[in-house]
């Protein structure tokens, strides 16, 4: 018998000073049995990140390991034109060539200890496409997912390259460090 993702509830109060963006945000999200914690709190972070890109709220996480064909998150207009792939982790530079055709804009977020490895040995290539690559600290993103319970509240305040993460009665920082940023 096949297992169950575990479904979490995040009730979000988002503050992007990056961008003017004010909003509470009321997410449900599915931990693939596969997938560590840690990995679904960067998809979390990243959804908060480009949350002010979402006007209609169409923005959603996507079937995810599940689905290979499909980023982690994704925003189609209401024309069904896909604005924005995220991806989290390290994915090859074939999946990432692809989604810079399909996509207007692309995002990978690597977070884990290898991403060092991989993106010496991506960054070449990598740099021939219209694509941002963006790395959070590791040990801060494990801190991150020691807050994680089945319903949270949190509190999120992005400001330069770092998010503020505060719960009930602890906080965290998750700093990033932006490795490849597509200038169009």
């Amino acid at each position: 018998m096949a297992l169950k993702p575990t479904i979490y509830k995040f009730k979000l109060s988002v503050s992007d000073l990056n961008h003017d963006y004010f909003d509470s945000l009321n997410l449900i999200v599915a931990l693939h049995p596969s997938e560590t914690k840690e990995r679904m709190m960067v998809r979390v972070l990243a959804f908060c990140l480009h949350a002010y890109q979402d006007h209609e709220n169409l923005m959603a996480f996507t079937k995810g390991l599940s689905a290979i064909d499909e980023p982690d998150i994704w925003l189609r207009g209401l024309d069904d034109q896909l604005h924005l792939w995220v991806d989290v982790g390290e994915p090859s530079f074939e999946r990432i060539k692809k989604s810079c055709r399909l996509a207007k804009q692309t995002y990978v977020y690597s977070f884990n200890s290898k991403s060092n490895a991989w993106w010496k040995q991506s960054q070449a290539q990598f740099s021939t496409l219209p694509v941002n690559v963006l790395s959070f600290d590791w040990q801060e993103v494990q801190a991150l997912s020691a807050l994680l319970a089945r319903k949270v509240e949190f509190s999120v305040t992005l400001s330069g390259e770092s998010a503020f993460i505060a719960a009930e009665h602890e906080q965290v920082e998750v700093n990033w460090q932006a490795l490849q940023l597509d200038e169009n």
